[in-house]
């Protein structure tokens, strides 16, 4: 079978081993594409790897450690093979902030908790995927998701300012007080530190902007460890990388405390969220541009199974990240092989060149996660969604000042923007729109309040109900309902026409009952059109069809006007004692 079919097919074994479906296509041209983008990657994930275990709050061996066997596991169990898994600045400051309120920054049981939280996410990403509930993770909504990214960029960025100055200061449970804590000890900065991390700052940015193809994150560690070690950056009291272990990372059981992962598992689930959304966001992409198929649901399995791997090899939690999918994608890469030469590569630094990171001074590690978080902070997507929604903007902006207000403790921010989106929701639904119909020159129904239509008749108004009748919006359509009997008192049948309603369910069939009788025992008749399958099976099911009568539900607006006029006119002739109306129209 052609490697495409095969892929497109997702049967047989390449449901659960994805890498299956893109083994057929590796051929001499392949394994050149993906060793070039293997390399581009590694030479970025690297020396980011550092510093994404420096935000983490763990050594930087564990940065490498996390670019090993993890990224291996995420391309070869992920849907997208040119997706790059490893170390991310959102998933390591999450981890951090998490870990911070159980354990004492940088102990040996903080580094314990880290290695429990990849654990942990892991394991739900795993539960998530197997349940096929990939689709949950459309809860979060994209305005809530850009106010917790736009704030969680900032405080990643401030977070780094004490390495940046060369200031050792002991964190607090409020990062606010901690900015303040070093904006009051900025006098004793280390000059040279500071020196580093802005010229590193500096030269990050301008060849990004001058010479984007160039490895500027590498060109710049490289360049600051050489300038380090010449001048003696660490024995003028400036911090540096220090002593990585030479060698694999040991495979291990992770540490394990039932009583912290007990207080761990809220934040692990947030971890496994927000994670995933980042290599959710970098796959769709991926299968944009490449023309393939992705599955959000062996994604997370491939991403949690990741991160179960950097628990078992004393590692951080990991992530799909953007900018290195990117650069992958960029580079020319073909198949998953792409992440095994870059992983490759990191063994190789592991096994013979950790000595030369040895004098990499941390204010630059500090700079490259300020560089990389800088092109997060977008204010114009909060601006954006006030303007398309105000309940979105509104949404975007408490998360944004949520996360700022709970920080370090972030994750309760975007728990915050979760709920509220959720809040929101139900507030937009029990309120759904309903339209009174009128009659055009073309026999259509439209609005008669927009297009300035006359009502169809004294005794007969039409209604189009726009949302699903469920158990938030019920009481509001019966009392739309009840108002139009109360407001015209010859009213002897409404037309509800039914296109705009998607679904009914319990709350709303009982509702409907209750109506029916009221209605009933009020002369008044309700009729339907146009009704979507999906409620007219839950009609016939629960047997509510009967009680509406199936003479009262017509196929079409036209239909439905032709009967129910011809019925009150019947009603006119048999009604000797009764006034004439006004002419029905036909």
């Amino acid at each position: 079978m052609d490697p495409q079919e095969i892929r497109r097919s997702g049967s047989g074994w390449t449901r659960f081993l994805p890498f299956l479906a893109w083994l057929p296509e590796i051929n001499a041209e392949t394994l050149k594409a993906d060793f070039i983008a293997g390399l581009t990657v590694a030479l970025v994930a690297i020396p980011q790897s550092l510093a994404y275990a420096q935000l983490a709050g763990v050594p930087a061996y564990y940065g490498l450690y996390a670019a090993l066997l993890p990224v291996i596991v995420g391309a070869l169990l992920g849907s997208s093979p040119a997706l790059s898994t490893g170390p991310v600045a959102m998933t390591s400051l999450l981890t951090a902030a998490s870990v911070m309120t159980l354990a004492t920054y940088g102990t040996e049981q903080f580094y314990s908790y880290v290695i429990l939280m990849a654990l942990l996410s892991g394991l739900f990403q795993i539960g998530l995927g197997l349940g096929r509930m990939g689709v949950l993770i459309n809860f979060l909504s994209y305005p809530v998701l850009r106010g917790f990214i736009n704030a969680a960029a900032i405080i990643i960025a401030l977070s780094q300012l004490p390495a940046m100055l060369g200031l050792t200061l002991k964190n607090s449970t409020h990062f606010l007080s901690d900015i303040l804590h070093v904006i009051e000890h900025a006098n004793l900065m280390h000059t040279l530190s500071l020196a580093f991390g802005a010229g590193s700052l500096v030269l990050l940015a301008l060849m990004k902007k001058f010479a984007p193809r160039l490895p500027g994150v590498l060109i710049v560690v490289a360049l600051g460890t050489w300038l380090s070690y010449l001048i003696g950056f660490e024995a003028d009291g400036g911090k540096v990388v220090g002593v990585i272990p030479q060698g694999l990372p040991g495979l291990s059981m992770p540490p394990m405390d039932w009583s912290a992962s007990m207080h761990m598992l809220p934040s692990a689930f947030v971890i496994a969220i927000i994670s995933f959304m980042e290599a959710m966001s970098s796959s769709k992409i991926i299968a944009i541009k490449t023309r393939t198929p992705w599955d959000e649901n062996q994604e997370l399995i491939g991403q949690g199974f990741a991160k179960v791997v950097a628990a078992f090899s004393q590692s951080m939690p990991v992530s799909g990240s953007f900018s290195r999918s990117a650069l992958n994608l960029s580079a020319g890469a073909r198949t998953g092989m792409a992440s095994v030469f870059s992983a490759l590569l990191v063994l190789l630094t592991l096994l013979f060149f950790t000595k030369l990171l040895y004098h990499l001074p941390k204010p630059i590690l500090s700079a490259v996660i300020m560089m990389a978080v800088f092109s997060l902070v977008n204010v114009e997507t909060i601006k954006d969604a006030w303007i398309a929604n105000r309940l979105d903007g509104i949404a975007a902006v408490v998360t944004f000042i949520a996360t700022l207000i709970f920080a370090p403790n972030i994750q309760n921010g975007i728990l915050t923007g979760i709920i509220l989106s959720l809040v929101l929701f139900l507030f937009r639904t029990m309120k759904p729109r309903i339209v009174v119909l009128g009659e055009d020159e073309h026999g259509v129904l439209r609005s008669a309040r927009r297009y300035n239509l006359p009502k169809l008749h004294t005794r007969l108004t039409a209604i189009r109900f726009d949302g699903q009748l469920y158990f938030a919006n019920v009481s509001f359509f019966e009392e739309s309902i009840l108002y139009l009997v109360s407001s015209e008192p010859e009213l002897k049948v409404i037309l509800v026409v039914g296109n705009g309603i998607n679904g009914l369910d319990a709350s709303g069939v009982e509702m409907l009952k209750n109506l029916l009788e009221r209605l009933g025992q009020a002369g008044i008749t309700l009729t339907f059109c146009n009704l979507k399958s999906t409620v007219t099976d839950v009609l016939k099911r629960t047997g509510l069809i009967e009680t509406i009568g199936h003479e009262n539900i017509f196929a079409s607006e036209k239909l439905a006007i032709e009967a129910i006029n011809a019925r009150l006119a019947e009603t006119d002739d048999d009604s000797t004692d009764t006034p004439s109306a006004e002419p029905v129209k036909e």
